[in-house]
């Protein structure tokens, strides 16, 4: 049982041992994207030694499917090298004839320590939109001058290689479009639509301003009404109290008259 068990584990140390080199492959990420459109992928290079740095990595380019842009993203303590050769076949992009198209591109100089890995960013386009993939072939190189290719395509529905090369699917556009391009569509409609939105919304606020001015002067005009009724009613007091006194002197007067005839 014992010897049994030491041997399960030493099968097991082997198996984890040879997976794992394949499994810290150098690879692209996101792993996916639209035909036709453009994306931003980073080139991920985990340190797969436990002695040695990698200083260089080398990405080059399909040449069946070129692409007009590519552009590296600056990594601090890296230095980027692109270059571009001429393409057999030249293509146009936007109305323009492309003789040369970028076929590789160069990190170099900084370090990627053991148990640490590095991104390479890279914006490229457009993307083909008769492929279903991109291979990208990479070259890892250690500063103990270990050069390990990552350049074997992967097959559908086979095992995936030692040393398999960083692959991009590109899947169909939504709706047709391309990349970003659908986007600022829909957003050119949507500032379509709002000129309308704001002129009734100016409308709306011309009416409240109307209504409310409306029952402003109705308000005014009430209270006009209001003094002047209550203006009337005060005047019509007085007059009565001294129609009031009036009368009651008038009376008197002649009970005195009465009296002196007497």
């Amino acid at each position: 049982m014992r010897r049994m068990s030491v041997s399960t584990a030493v099968a097991a140390g082997a198996v984890l041992f040879l997976a794992g080199p394949a499994a810290a492959h150098v690879s692209i990420d996101p792993g996916e994207a639209e035909q036709g459109g453009y994306a931003t992928v980073n080139f991920k290079v985990p340190n797969e030694r436990d002695d040695a740095s990698t200083i260089k990595l080398e990405v080059t380019l399909p040449t069946d499917h070129p692409l007009t842009s590519v552009m590296p993203e600056p990594v601090p303590g890296w230095d980027v090298k692109v270059e571009q050769a001429k393409l057999d076949t030249p293509i146009e992009s936007h109305g323009e004839k492309i003789t040369e198209a970028v076929s590789k591109v160069t990190w170099s100089g900084g370090k990627v320590e053991p148990g640490t890995f590095q991104r390479f960013p890279v914006s490229m386009g457009a993307l083909p939109e008769d492929a279903d993939q991109l291979v990208f072939k990479a070259v890892q190189t250690y500063d103990n001058d270990e050069v390990v290719r990552w350049i074997e395509v992967p097959e559908e529905g086979a095992e995936e290689p030692e040393s398999p090369a960083p692959v991009l699917a590109l899947t169909p556009a939504e709706d047709g479009g391309h990349g970003g391009a659908g986007d600022s569509d829909d957003d050119a409609g949507n500032g379509d639509d709002a000129e309308p939105a704001a002129a009734e919304g100016e409308d709306t606020d011309d009416s409240a301003a109307d209504d409310d001015g409306s029952s402003d002067t109705m308000a005014r005009t009430l209270g006009i009404v209001g003094i002047a009724l209550g203006a009337a009613g005060v005047a019509f007091g007085v007059q009565s109290r001294r129609r009031g006194a009036g009368g009651s002197g008038a009376g008197s007067s002649g009970a005195g008259g009465s009296s002196a005839a007497q």
